[in-house]
């Protein structure tokens, strides 16, 4: 006799109610997915193990039998994401951006190693930082994680312009000259503006230092074409979620851009880090909406991902222009996906997200440069990836930032948000 599941079918259907079409969500870190990544999650392969690599006619690579056909669908994910971003090797087996990092960190580092990252207040992912996997993978017994003290462990923040979104080249290299760390980490989870990859990767590939991009958040934004080029302009690795401004399923991989045999050997060192350093099997149902994904941005992502920045801009200046500090103004506001908006002048930044869900505006509280505490901070971080996922453009997020300002004046916008939100409710660039 079947199980009484109703109860939580309900649940399911509010959820894809509330969040599929009563909402604007801009959580800069999440997005929809089309109707055919959806459709093809639910399939055999969810209960299925495939640990190793895909087999070849010539070679048995797999621990388990019965891989025949996820072996197909993970090579041409492998192969079709090659062709669309230009690096040279990858590896589409991480189920998260943060395990990517994990397993980069586990393969690469060892206690002692320097590292060099953003610091979580200028928008450094947590786990790049000391109390992340990169800090614990560096921490040799009787270290403490928190810097600046005697036994401090060896990671260092880049120097940043003073508005705080921006790196200081000059100075980041010398930081490199000075410190040789093994490994140098770009890319973050707040991300404005791209960083100065290209010199800093002059400079470390002369030393033989490792130079990992993440791009968890713009991965959408660079196979678009709208961002920069980590690969080209030098890195050694990207990591990247394959769920933010690439609209695919909850997925990390592994982008490589090596050549020399002693770079090579660092991919070897990974491939390990993924499996069995930070995995064993790797969540087979979500490999196929990974190639549809692929294929989607390959078809309309340079389109997507220009959308995209002009909402994002669109925002920052509909904003700007409601009287809200939207910072980064001198720069545009933005390059992404992201605006940065400092909402200390009308009370805490969790009371503030708070707020704005209760009108079913979803967003999440963030550090801006300069915060100290991270339980309390100043700004909002917002995305317009979804958003423009569902149609919307430059005219609604003017309609958008009205919204947002009523909401900090202290009014109730459920319905008006509801009525904006049913009118876009098809996904497009699909």
């Amino acid at each position: 006799m079947p199980v009484d599941i109703s109860d939580i079918l309900t649940i399911v259907e509010q959820q894809n109610q509330w969040r599929g079409k009563e909402t604007l969500n801009m959580i800069a870190s999440e997005n929809t997915q089309s109707p055919a990544v959806r459709q093809i999650e639910c399939n055999d392969f969810m209960g299925r193990y495939a640990e190793g690599h895909p087999n070849t006619a010539e070679e048995r690579n797999r621990y388990y039998e019965g891989t025949a056909y996820i072996d197909l669908l993970e090579s041409m994910a492998e192969k079709e994401i090659i062709e669309l971003t230009g690096c040279k090797q990858a590896d589409v087996r991480p189920i998260s951006g943060n395990q990517a990092n994990t397993a980069i960190a586990i393969s690469m580092l060892r206690g002692g190693d320097t590292v060099i990252a953003n610091s979580i207040d200028t928008g450094g992912h947590i786990s790049h930082n000391p109390i992340g996997i990169f800090g614990r993978r560096i921490q040799v017994r009787g270290q403490v994680l928190e810097t600046g003290k005697p036994n401090s462990i060896s990671f260092f923040p880049w120097p940043t312009t003073p508005d705080g979104y921006h790196l200081d080249t000059q100075k980041c290299m010398d930081l490199v000259e000075e410190k040789n760390p093994r490994m140098v980490i770009l890319g973050k989870s707040l991300f404005l503006f791209p960083e100065p990859v290209k010199e800093i990767s002059e400079v470390c590939r002369q030393k033989n230092i490792a130079v990992l991009y993440d791009a968890a958040h713009v991965l959408g934004l660079i196979a678009g074409k709208q961002f920069q080029d980590p690969i080209a302009e030098g890195a050694h690795f990207v990591a990247a979620s394959t769920h933010k401004t690439f609209p695919g399923p909850q997925r990390g991989v592994i982008l490589g851009n090596l050549s020399t045999d002693e770079e090579m050997k660092w991919w070897g060192n990974v491939d390990r880090g993924v499996m069995p350093g930070s995995s064993s099997n790797h969540h087979l149902h979500t490999i196929p909406g990974l190639v549809v994904a692929i294929r989607e941005m390959k078809a309309h992502g340079m389109a997507y991902a220009t959308q995209i920045v002009k909402n994002a801009k669109a925002l920052g200046q509909g904003l700007d222009d409601e009287g809200v500090l939207v910072d980064a103004k001198a720069f545009g506001f933005t390059k992404s996906h992201q605006i940065a908006v400092n909402v200390s002048s009308y009370g805490p930044a969790i009371k503030i997200a708070r707020d704005l869900a209760e009108s079913n505006i979803i967003v999440n509280y963030n550090m801006l440069p300069g915060d100290r505490d991270a339980k309390n901070p100043s700004g909002l971080r917002i995305g317009v990836q979804e958003l423009t996922r569902f149609g919307m453009k430059e005219a609604e997020m003017g309609e958008v930032a009205g919204l947002i300002k009523d909401v900090l004046k202290g009014k109730m916008v459920k319905d008006q948000v509801t009525a904006l939100r049913s009118r876009f409710t098809e996904v497009q660039f699909a």
